[in-house]
């Protein structure tokens, strides 16, 4: 291989090492007539987890508030998103856990709204993996997880879309949404726009190739990634999925 071009693939190369150890690769897809905004992480790598509440025991509430309190540890805040439904006092209505400690049961009541729209699901992170199961399947197998946050309903399950979304829906919102690739990477997505359920599946399934994906919430979604220039919403959030790295 001549030496310049040598030179130009190992420079390539360099520019991605960053994302792999920690910063947010993230980038806009586009599927049909829809943008999506999507990060990547290897969690053997990033400091990825779930935060709720801070010292006081008060939830964190925004983006800015975690970091605040982030930033007084001597890290910086990469990368956040809303991690799953919440009550009106910011609490996680399903399962929670940090630090291998579950403050919130997991909740396998049939219901309205979309987190009780069976399956649901769990997103979690331990020992440097990540993972998306349904609900049940992660209460029976016990990944070792040492956080996770419950959302639902499943996007994906096995590769196929969850059974009552309908491709001609016309229920459209702002959604966001997390799966774990075959390779172990955790991808999240957020709409540009308001998509349906069948549309927003259809980026995991298609454009991502993930088997197993999990709705996180809609309408009040937002993210923290300020290399696409993105710093949140305008809503209080609850559970909290983040990345930091030391400052």
């Amino acid at each position: 291989m001549p030496m310049r071009l040598t030179a130009l693939l190992l420079s390539a190369i360099a520019c991605l090492a960053p994302a792999a150890a920690g910063a947010a690769a993230c980038e806009t897809l586009r599927d049909g007539q829809n943008a999506y905004s999507v990060c990547r992480f290897d969690p053997a790598r990033a400091a990825l987890r779930t935060y709720l509440s801070g010292a006081s025991g008060k939830p964190y509430g925004s983006f800015s508030a975690l970091k605040s309190a982030v930033e007084k540890e001597g890290k910086e805040l990469v990368f956040a998103m809303n991690g799953g439904m919440y009550d009106d006092r910011l609490q996680p209505v399903g399962l929670y856990m940090e630090e291998g400690r579950t403050l919130k049961p997991a909740n396998t009541h049939e219901g309205p709204g979309n987190f009780h729209m069976l399956p649901n699901g769990v997103f979690w992170i331990g020992q440097g993996k990540a993972g998306v199961m349904e609900t049940k399947e992660f209460l029976r197998r016990k990944p070792p997880a040492e956080f996770a946050t419950q959302s639902g309903p499943m996007l994906l399950v096995g590769g196929k879309r969850h059974p009552r979304f309908l491709e001609h829906s016309d229920s459209a919102k702002l959604r966001n949404g997390v799966c774990v690739t075959p390779r172990g990477e955790a991808v999240f997505a957020i709409s540009d726009g308001p998509v349906t359920f069948w549309e927003f599946s259809g980026l995991f399934k298609e454009k991502i190739g993930c088997k197993d994906a999990l709705f996180l919430d809609g309408s009040i979604s937002a993210i923290y990634a300020p290399g696409i220039r993105r710093f949140g919403g305008f809503f209080p959030v609850g559970p909290i999925i983040a990345v930091t790295q030391a400052r």
